[in-house]
Formats: C-alpha cells, structure tokens, sequence
C-alpha cells in the first residue's frame, strides 16, 4: 500500500490556471501549422548586432563593467537604465523621478508584484471587457474578486465605471488598464476617453494600473499621453523592453508613487533579489546614441505591412460570413468575431487540423465570456502566410 502524498497546496495554488496561449502554442509545434497564436514579437525585429556588440563590450578585459555586471545587483536596478526611463516618461509628459522607476523580470513581474502588495483575500478589482489573460493570471492567486467593467471599442464606458462603483459596497483596489493597442482587442482608448475614465476615477478614488507593452509600436500617429502623465499620484504604471528590443532579455519596469515603491521593492527582493545586472547593462550599452529612435520605425514599418496584409486578407477571404475584427492602429493583435453560434474554442481543433491556429477568447474575460471571439497575432508571418492562414479560417468558419 502506498503512503498518500505529503504535500498540501496553498489555496492560492489551487486558484492557480495554466496559460491557454501557453497550452495552444504547444499545438502550433506541429510542422506545417501557421500560426496566429502567440503575442511573441517578430524575431527579425531583434537587434542581434547591437546586442553582440553591447555584450562584448560589456564583458570587454579590463572594463569598468565587466565584473559587476557579473556580480549581485541592487534591487532596484541599474541607476543609469532608471535614469533612462525616467527621461524618456518625461518626453511623454509624466514627470517621473529615476527613485520611482523599479527594474523587474519583465513588466509580467511587475503585475505580480502589484498583486502581491495591494489585493487581499476578497478585494474587488476592476477590469476591462475583455483584458489580457496574464493579468488575471498574475492576481487570481490573491484571491481577489475581480470584476469586469463594460467597454466598447474605445474601452472601458465611462459612464458604466461610475454606475458600478456607485453600486459597490466595498471601494476596489484598483482598476487594471491596457489603454494602448490593447492585449487581445487592438484597440486604443482615444484622449476624450481617457480623460472622461480618468474623471470618474479622481471622483471615486479608484487608483489605475497603466500596462503599457505596445504604446511605441504605433503605425500611423502615436497614442495619447499616458494616464500617468494627467494622475501621477493616482497611477502605477508597467512598461517593457519586450517588444522593442527583445523579450528573452526578461526586462520590464514599474513607476510607483513614492508611498508605494518601498513595499514593491520588499515584494521584488522577496521574488528575486533584483533583475538580472548583465542583461541591464547590455540593455544600457544598446540604448546609447538614442538606438531605439532608429530601431523602433524599424519595427513599426514591419508591423503595419503585416497589420496592412491581414485586414486586406479578412475583407476578401470572410466576404459574406457575418464576420466582424478589429482594425487596430498598432500592437500586435486582431480580435475577430464569428458569427451567431459558433464557438472559437470548438473551431481550434478543426483550424489546426486544416493547417492554422489562434487563441480562443474566452480566457481573456474574467467572467461571462464571448465564446464567439478570438485572437489573431500578425506580427510573425509573411504577407503569404498571413493570407493562406485567413483563407484557412475562412474555410472552417464556411463549414460552420
């Protein structure tokens, strides 16, 4: 007779979930599937030259870096790279001090940092209809009751915010926002939205989570300034190296207002220590002589091509299907909507077994999801994938 396991889980363990993106993209490693899946950045964006060039001179003999980049590292993270996000928030019109800027392993981190320092076992939290799945991924393990607020193609409705918040009994923690090219829609919350979210906010004293991964990958005109520009006490905001320079480098930032940062900074010495120095200093090395003012157009071109090639491919291949997607003005994503009955999730299997997958969207809703919806990435085919995968889907969606 066997002993039964000794181990007993955390209930926060239980409240755990596997990624659905991470499941799928195990499926789209079968030979020959196109795949529209992953939110991963296009690999011909990474800088490989600049980054051999930065690490060699990183770990050059004699250099002033080469040990201490191999060495422990503060907590809060290199100074000269804080500086330089600080610099760059202020072009953006958020006045931000480098003493609130805290490097993470990647602005993922930076949510479960959050999550760790502000929600409780019962605490509502606010978001948005629907939200990036990672988010409530990173706050389901606090326990907290996370409510969603209705949005449209503008984001979350000002006006169901104030109802909400005028109904609650318990004040949420706070409200978690993608304002820009927003994980899974697309879309983008236009500056009278912004400002009419924000009122709402102020009146109630409902703080923000700003998540801004994609803000820089915009096409034709960048976004609005940013909510941490016009509410500084009022707004933690979460940035990322991910998509402009390269995601394996794990480098993300948060910008707190200074009551907060001591205790986001115990809960990143409790995760980690600090975030790796090398891959900090290599980061910093890239950005000298304003590198990024130069790469990032780079990105923005590629990306519009590809955007530009999908919704030709939607208009001609879903002609007549009473299908509907978004046409977003940057990022990385389309959400599309099939028509009346159908489900995404019982679509996948017979899309990858015709040769193409995506995301489902009912992971993305914290509750009473759109089973008709789905995430299409762009940012990783060709222009002739990107067309014989949309022909594919549309193929499938005609078989009902």
């Amino acid at each position: 007779m066997t002993n039964p396991t000794p181990w007993r889980l955390a209930a926060r363990a239980e409240a755990m979930n596997p990624s659905a993106i991470r499941e799928i993209l195990k499926v789209t490693e079968r030979p020959g599937i196109l795949n529209f899946a992953g939110g991963l950045p296009s690999p011909e964006t990474f800088p490989v030259a600049a980054m051999r060039a930065a690490c060699a001179a990183v770990l050059a003999e004699g250099s002033a870096t080469a040990r201490p980049a191999l060495q422990y590292a503060t907590s809060e993270g290199l100074p000269e790279l804080r500086a330089w996000v600080a610099a760059e928030m202020g072009k953006q019109g958020a006045r931000v001090a480098p003493e609130q800027v805290l490097i993470t392993s990647g602005s993922q981190q930076g949510l479960d940092l959050v999550a760790k320092v502000l929600i409780d076992e019962g605490a509502p939290v606010l978001v948005e209809t629907p939200t990036y799945l990672g988010a409530l991924q990173a706050f389901t393990p606090m326990q907290p009751r996370v409510e969603s607020v209705a949005s449209d193609d503008a984001g979350v409705q000002p006006e169901a915010l104030r109802a909400q918040l005028a109904a609650g009994t318990v004040p949420p923690r706070f409200m978690y926002l993608l304002p820009n090219f927003q994980n899974p829609t697309g879309r983008t919350m236009p500056e009278a939205r912004r400002e009419a979210v924000l009122a709402v906010c102020r009146e109630h004293g409902l703080p923000i989570i700003e998540d801004n991964p994609y803000g820089e990958l915009w096409f034709d005109a960048p976004p609005p300034a940013p909510l941490l520009a016009r509410w500084p006490e009022g707004v933690i905001y979460l940035g990322s190296f991910s998509k402009i320079l390269a995601p394996g480098l794990r480098l993300g930032y948060v910008i707190a207002p200074p009551e907060l940062y001591p205790k986001l900074l115990q809960a990143k010495q409790a995760a980690d220590l600090h975030t790796p120095g090398f891959n900090q200093r290599v980061v910093v090395e890239v950005l000298k002589n304003d590198f990024l003012e130069r790469h990032v157009p780079t990105i923005r071109s590629l990306y519009k091509s590809q955007r530009d090639a999908m919704m030709d491919a939607l208009a001609r291949h879903m002609a007549g299907l009473d299908v509907t997607w978004t046409q977003p003005a940057g990022g990385m994503f389309v959400w599309l909507r099939l028509p009346e009955g159908m489900d995404a999730q019982a679509l996948l299997p017979r899309a990858v077994d015709a040769g193409m997958a995506f995301v489902p969207g009912a992971p993305f809703y914290a509750h009473q999801s759109d089973r008709r919806t789905l995430r299409l990435s762009f940012v990783t085919s060709t222009v002739a994938q990107i067309d014989q995968g949309i022909a594919t889907l549309a193929r499938v969606v005609r078989q009902g």
